[in-house]
C-alpha cells in the first residue's frame, strides 16, 4: 500500500513561502505538503501571504496536507528574546498567549483547505505531573474547538520531553477523552526517547502523521532519511502495517534547502526510500 508523500516546507524554513518553493516540492514528487507556521517563512498573520498561497493552491494539485503550528511569535525564532509558544508554561497569561497564537495560524485554513495542525506540548524541561496532563488537556480541548469549525484535526507530536514522551501522550488523550486528537509520530524523536518500534506500537492506530527526519541517536538532527541510524525498512514496514497507513512528512532541517542544486533528485530518493 502506497502512502501520501508529504514534504514539510520546513526545509525552506529561512527563506519566504512562496509558489515556486511550491512548484518545486511538486516536481520532487511530493503530493502535498505541510506548512510550517513561521512568521519569517509563512506569516499567517498577513492577509497578503495567505491568499498568495490559498490562490496556487486552488489552481494547482499539489495538497496543503497539515501546517506545523508556531514554535514562536516572533520572525527571528526568538532569538531576538520573544518567548516560546507553550501551552504547557505554569503562567496562566503565558498558556494563553501560547493557544491564542496558534488559533491566529489555524485561521489560515479559511482560505488555505489545510486538514490537519501539529502541535507541540511544551518544552523539552517541562516535567510529568498531574497538573501537565490539565494544562495538555485543556489545550488540546480548547485548541480542538477552534479548528473542529475549520474542517481541521489536531495532531500532537512526540517531542524528547517527559511530557511527550508516546506512552504519556496516549494517557493524556485517554484521560481527557480526546477522540477527535491524533498524534502525528516523528520517528527522529522517538529514536532519541523510547525507539520507533515502542513507539508505533504505542500510538499504533491514533498515528494520524508520521514526521521523517533521521539522527545518530545523540542529537535531534533532522538529517535525510538513511543518512542516520534509523531502521527505515522495518519501520516502513511497522507502518504500512497499521488499520491506515498514515502520510509520511519529509521534515529534514533548513540547512538542506539553502542550495538548491541537487535537490528535488534529493527529495525524490527520500520519498522512495519511505515507501
Amino acid at each position: 500500500m502506497t502512502i501520501l508523500r508529504v514534504l514539510s516546507t520546513h526545509l525552506f524554513l529561512n527563506q519566504r513561502l512562496h509558489p515556486g518553493l511550491l512548484e518545486m516540492a511538486g516536481r520532487a514528487g511530493a503530493q502535498a505538503v505541510e506548512i510550517f507556521a513561521a512568521r519569517q517563512h509563512f506569516d499567517y498573520t498577513s492577509r497578503e501571504h495567505v491568499m498568495e498561497l490559498a490562490g496556487w493552491f486552488s489552481e494547482n494539485d499539489l495538497t496543503p496536507f497539515s501546517m506545523h503550528a508556531p514554535l514562536f511569535p516572533d520572525r527571528e525564532m526568538g532569538r531576538a528574546g520573544a518567548p516560546p509558544i507553550n501551552v504547557l508554561h505554569p503562567e496562566k497569561s503565558r498558556r494563553i498567549d501560547a493557544m491564542d497564537e496558534i488559533k491566529r495560524a489555524l485561521e489560515a485554513a479559511e482560505h488555505i483547505p489545510f486538514k490537519n495542525i501539529v502541535i507541540h506540548l511544551g518544552e523539552k524541561t517541562d516535567s510529568w505531573s498531574l497538573r501537565t496532563i490539565e494544562y495538555a488537556e485543556t489545550a488540546l480541548e480548547h485548541l480542538g474547538a477552534f479548528a473542529r469549525p475549520l474542517g481541521v484535526r489536531v495532531l500532537v507530536e512526540n517531542l524528547t520531553g517527559d511530557p511527550t514522551t508516546p506512552a504519556h501522550l496516549m494517557t493524556i488523550l485517554e484521560m481527557g477523552h480526546l477522540h477527535d486528537v491524533d498524534v502525528c509520530l516523528d520517528l527522529g524523536h522517538a529514536h532519541l526517547t523510547v525507539g520507533v518500534d515502542e513507539a508505533i506500537a504505542t500510538l499504533g492506530k491514533r498515528i494520524g502523521s508520521v514526521h521523517a527526519h533521521d539522527n545518530h541517536g545523540l542529537k535531534d538532527d533532522h538529517l535525510w532519511p538513511g543518512e542516520g541510524t534509523i531502521a527505515w525498512p522495518a519501520a516502513v514496514k511497522a507502518l504500512k502495517a497499521l488499520p491506515a497507513p498514515p502520510p509520511m512528512v519529509l521534515e529534514v532541517d533548513s540547512k538542506f534547502g539553502a542550495v538548491h542544486d541537487g535537490l528535488m533528485e534529493r527529495i525524490q530518493q527520500a520519498f522512495d526510500l519511505l515507501g
